[in-house]
């Protein structure tokens, strides 16, 4: 009897176990596994047009680490920011990158909605809800400890929606009004250039310590890292640089490794732009005030130079950050996304701004790096860089929210696309406040100005510095029809508040 009794409780414990160890096991392979989440880290640059690195085609800028991520991960070569809603176009990228959303959607939820101000967007309570919508607020509500530093430029204070945060900075580095205007107008080849890109004397990127903004932010992104590393918790980094946005300015070194007679002229460019009035981009808009009218391949040069220069100053900051996360121990559990809020002119198409909708402004750079990922891929399957965010998300193990609009990339980067003949996007939409319209489909692209029923039709195959307009042959008004109709379809998807229609 005793040992009926005896192997009846064995059994019962035994059985116990079978049932109960597997669980417990199970629960703690769950939390070992969430502590071994990857790490995100975001690196958003300013004003950086997609063609500025040396590993993807670039003859003359040294850009060595922005290579080195070309190098261990994945580029994607047509990369697109959809625009913008005033002269501002990095507010609406980044209203778009931080909510998720189409660019008028964005414009609609940021700032009408959220604003802190807004009167007619949502009531107190529901504005503090909508909150938890944004981008770092989803990685946090999952257990990602958040940090910013940088450029932050949207509505919402940033404070509210990190953990950390450090050196916040405005839309563009300060100068005082007599010193921008020495900035102005220039160069002008035969007089004497009254600026310098290397003095620190001229405040900008120059901070009030003498330290270049750009190295402040390495520094202190670094010292987070340094911080991160004694602790299991996954972290998202995003790191906001102001460079290479103008005032374009760089310690003397890197100057120096870009002699202005080497310097290139776009094949593109033009003395100036004969749709510049109806585009918005008048001698009087900020950014085409930098370079004499009409513009001179001497002055794009000079300007040129100095863009060079800061995007290799920047390169080396951000060398000393991917330097930091390797020591850290970090860098082999951490997904790195790299991109620029929109491109820049300088002298292509007789433009020198970004409030435009050619190649050179609306695409940027965008490299993606991370555990598992294939080495040294290019991609140029058509994508926003707003794509990151639902990109995170997937790495991150995370639902994509239903009010994100943008695409992972991940079903592009592990090969065989969104399934056969099905493009990421059927078409990629672009606009600049009332005055600009652009759609690419395939190889071509249309941009229409309604103001003036203008339309440019590019083959960007055949033609990808946009030289030859096609909308006057005959044999492409099908074309410009299917783009015209396609583009009605995007204004939809993106809340465009434009009426468009084959008169205008």
């Amino acid at each position: 009897m005793k040992k009926s009794i005896k192997f009846y409780c064995l059994t019962v414990v035994f059985s116990f176990l079978l049932v109960v160890y597997p669980l417990l096991t199970n629960t703690c392979a769950g939390e070992q596994q969430k502590l071994k989440r990857p790490n995100i880290v975001f690196i958003y640059t300013d004003d950086q047009s997609f063609n500025t690195i040396a590993s993807l085609g670039h003859p003359i800028v040294k850009t060595p680490n922005f290579d080195r991520l070309a190098q261990e991960g994945i580029a994607f070569t047509n990369a697109y920011n959809q625009g913008g809603w005033h002269v501002a176009i990095c507010a609406a990228s980044r209203a778009m990158i931080n909510s998720g959303r189409f660019l008028w959607n964005a414009h609609k939820r940021l700032d009408e909605d959220l604003r802190p101000e807004s009167r007619g967007g949502l009531k107190q309570p529901e504005r503090e809800l909508a909150k938890m919508e944004l981008w770092s607020q989803l990685l946090k509500s999952d257990g990602y400890t958040t940090y910013f530093t940088g450029k932050w430029h949207v509505s919402i204070p940033v404070k509210e929606l990190f953990d950390y945060v450090d050196l916040v900075r405005g839309p563009s580095p300060p100068m005082e009004r007599s010193i921008a205007q020495l900035y102005q107008s220039r160069p002008i080849e035969g007089e004497d250039d009254v600026w310098s890109p290397f003095d620190p004397q001229f405040k900008g990127h120059w901070g009030e310590d003498g330290k270049h903004w750009a190295e402040s932010l390495a520094d202190s992104a670094i010292g987070f890292i340094d911080d991160a590393s004694k602790r299991d918790k996954p972290f998202f980094m995003y790191l906001a640089f102001n460079s290479p946005h103008d005032p374009r300015q760089a310690p003397k070194e890197y100057v120096d490794q870009y002699p202005q007679e080497k310097m290139d002229v776009p094949a593109n460019f033009l003395p100036e732009n004969p749709y510049k009035d109806i585009m918005g981009c008048t001698a009087n808009l900020r950014d085409e005030k930098f370079a004499p009218f009409p513009r001179t391949e001497y002055a794009v040069r000079i300007h040129r130079r100095e863009y060079y220069a800061i995007i290799s100053h920047l390169d080396t900051q951000i060398g000393r950050i991917l330097d930091a996360l390797e020591k850290s121990g970090k860098k082999e559990n951490t997904y790195i996304f790299l991109t620029a809020d929109n491109g820049l002119a300088i002298g292509a198409h007789g433009l020198f701004g970004k409030q435009n909708l050619f190649e050179h402004s609306v695409k940027v750079p965008l490299l993606v790096v991370g555990p598992g990922l294939p080495k040294n891929q290019r991609i140029a399957e058509p994508v926003y860089l707003q794509d990151i965010v639902p990109t995170s998300l997937d790495v991150a193990g995370m639902e994509t929210p239903k009010h994100v609009q943008f695409k992972s990339l991940m079903p592009l980067i592990r090969g065989g696309g969104d399934g056969e003949n099905q493009p990421h996007y059927k078409a990629i939409y672009g606009a600049y406040m009332m005055l600009q319209r652009m759609v690419r489909k395939g190889d071509f692209k249309l941009i229409v100005y309604p103001e003036k029923n203008i339309r440019l039709l590019f083959d960007l195959k055949n033609d990808p510095d946009e030289i030859n307009n096609l909308a006057d042959k005959p044999e492409y008004a099908a074309k410009i029809q299917e783009l015209f109709y396609e583009l009605i379809k995007l204004q939809k998807e993106t809340g465009d508040p434009l009426t468009l229609n084959m008169e205008n």
